[in-house]
C-alpha cells in the first residue's frame, strides 16, 4: 500500500542545507492551481530568496512533456495518477496528496438549471454539455466519471452524455483562451456550451470574470472527488524540497484553503 504522509516530505526538507542562493526552481502544476500556486510560490521567493519558474496545464500533458524530458522540479497534479506514474518510473517521489477538489457546473445565465434537476439538464438533447478532455486532463477523466455514476440513476446516462460531452478544454487540440483570461469564462462568454462540468474552484474563478455564470453544484449521488497529488522529480536541487514543503505547510495549505480547495494539511476546527 502506498503512503503518502507530510512527515516523511518534511523530514526530507528539514536534512537539507539552506535555500538562499540555489538555481531557480521548476514548478510545473495543473492549470486549476494556477491562481493557488502563483501566490504560494510568490510567498516562497520572498522567504526563500529563491526564484520559482511556474508552468500551469492540463496534468496529463504536463506529466507526458517530463516524461519527455522537459525541465521540472516539482510536479503538482489534479489527480495521484500522474504523479505516481512518474513515481514507477523512477523519474520522482513520494507522492503526497496535498489537496482536493470537486466538480461543479457552470452553467449559462439563462439555463434553467439545479442541483436537483442538474442530470435531467445535462441530458436534455437541447443542452450542449462542455467539458476537459479525458486522458489529457483529468478534470475530464472526472467528468467521465461522474457520467458513470449517472448509469446508476438513469440507465442508459452514461452513454448518452459520453456521446454528448464535447471536450472544449485540456487537450493538445484544444483552443487556448487569450492571454489573461480565464479558461471557462471564455468558453462560457463565447457561447460554446450551455453547461460546463469543471473544478468547482475554476467555476468560481470564472464567475469573477463573467458575473452572470450559474454555479450548480453536483448532488451527493453524482458527486466526484479530485485528489491532487504533488511529487520532487529526480535531480531536483534541495531548494525544491523546500517548495514543496511550503505548499504543503500551513501557511501553503492556507492559500489552497482561500481559493476554494479541501486543504488536508489544516487542523480541523
Amino acid at each position: 500500500m502506498r503512503v503518502s504522509i507530510l512527515p516523511f516530505i518534511g523530514v526530507a526538507v528539514l536534512s537539507v542545507g539552506p535555500a538562499v542562493g540555489q538555481d531557480t526552481v521548476s514548478l510545473v502544476a495543473a492549470g486549476s492551481l494556477r491562481a493557488a500556486l502563483e501566490q504560494v510560490a510568490s510567498d516562497y521567493e520572498a522567504i526563500s530568496g529563491t526564484s520559482v519558474e511556474a508552468r500551469f496545464g492540463p496534468s496529463g500533458l504536463m506529466r507526458q512533456d517530463i516524461e519527455g524530458g522537459a525541465p521540472a522540479h516539482v510536479f503538482a497534479s489534479a489527480n495521484m495518477a500522474h504523479p505516481r506514474r512518474l513515481e514507477d518510473a523512477g523519474l520522482g517521489g513520494p507522492v503526497v496528496l496535498f489537496a482536493r477538489n470537486r466538480l461543479c457546473g457552470l452553467a449559462q445565465p439563462d439555463l434553467d438549471v439545479t442541483s436537483d434537476t442538474l442530470l435531467d439538464v445535462m441530458l436534455s438533447e437541447e443542452t450542449r454539455l462542455g467539458t476537459s478532455t479525458p486522458g489529457a486532463d483529468p478534470s475530464g477523466d472526472y467528468a467521465w466519471e461522474l457520467f458513470g455514476k449517472a448509469e446508476d440513476l438513469a440507465p442508459g446516462a452514461q452513454e448518452m452524455l459520453e456521446r454528448k460531452a464535447m471536450p472544449l478544454t485540456g487537450g493538445p487540440e484544444s483552443d487556448p483562451a487569450p492571454e489573461g483570461r480565464n479558461t471557462y469564462a471564455w468558453v462560457m462568454e463565447n457561447g460554446r456550451a450551455d453547461l460546463f462540468l469543471t473544478y468547482c474552484t475554476n467555476a468560481v474563478l470564472a464567475q469573477r470574470e463573467v458575473p452572470d455564470l450559474q454555479i450548480v453544484q453536483v448532488p451527493e449521488a453524482l458527486s466526484v472527488g479530485a485528489d491532487y497529488g504533488l511529487t520532487v522529480l529526480d535531480g531536483a536541487p534541495d531548494a525544491a524540497w523546500r517548495l514543496a514543503f511550503q505548499i504543503l505547510s500551513p501557511a501553503g495549505q492556507a492559500v489552497l484553503a482561500e481559493y476554494g480547495f479541501d486543504a488536508p494539511g489544516l487542523p480541523k476546527e
